[in-house]
């Protein structure tokens, strides 16, 4: 998990100071990162919406498939949502100090508004989608991108759906690999 949360915030092959452990997180995430940005559905869903986002549309189907994961949480965990957000925004306060700048800055930001907790709600997307704008000056536009969540809802939520079946299935996969590479150089 920690090393998922981080991964986007480590360039290159700079994990070299992190555990095992850690630096499979890191793989793992970055190998999502890969399945998602070629998958025909999520292209598909990044054509559903508006042509103003251009190359931000994939950040946008990022959030949005957040909140579906979120909004839906119950269909992929027997945790509920509340008690698995409380327990990552513990385990990352107490690392906080040993991850990177951004990692922090990142770690108050998400326990501050609850970040885990409120993609579940529309509301709490539109808070995202304003802050992400902000961030780029209004280059991207993506204040403007809960309309779209509104009118392609069903859609949307029908993408996200069958990709993430297939997500589970290929992160199940690649999770064995990375964990009996380990078990076998360990047994060497």
């Amino acid at each position: 998990m920690i090393g998922n949360f981080i991964a986007d915030h480590i360039r290159g092959n700079n994990y070299g100071g992190f555990s095992k452990e850690i630096q499979q997180g890191i793989f793992l995430h970055r190998e999502i990162d890969t399945f998602t940005d070629a998958h025909e559905i999520v292209r598909k869903s990044k054509r559903r919406l508006h042509e103003r986002y251009r190359h931000y549309d994939g950040v946008i189907i990022d959030i949005f498939y957040d909140y579906f994961l979120a909004k839906n949480w119950s269909d992929y965990s027997n945790i509920p949502l509340e008690v698995y957000t409380n327990n990552v925004y513990e385990l990352f306060s107490k690392i906080a100090a040993d991850l990177p700048v951004k990692s922090q800055n990142f770690i108050k930001y998400m326990i501050e508004y609850n970040i885990l907790f409120n993609y579940q709600y529309k509301d709490g997307i539109e808070k995202v989608l304003n802050g992400m704008n902000a961030r780029t000056k209004g280059k991207s536009q993506m204040n403007l991108a809960i309309e779209d969540l509104h009118l392609l809802e069903d859609e949307l939520q029908e993408d996200f759906t069958l990709f993430f079946k297939e997500l589970i299935e290929h992160t199940n996969q690649k999770f064995k690999e990375l964990t009996s590479d380990t078990d076998t150089n360990e047994n060497e």
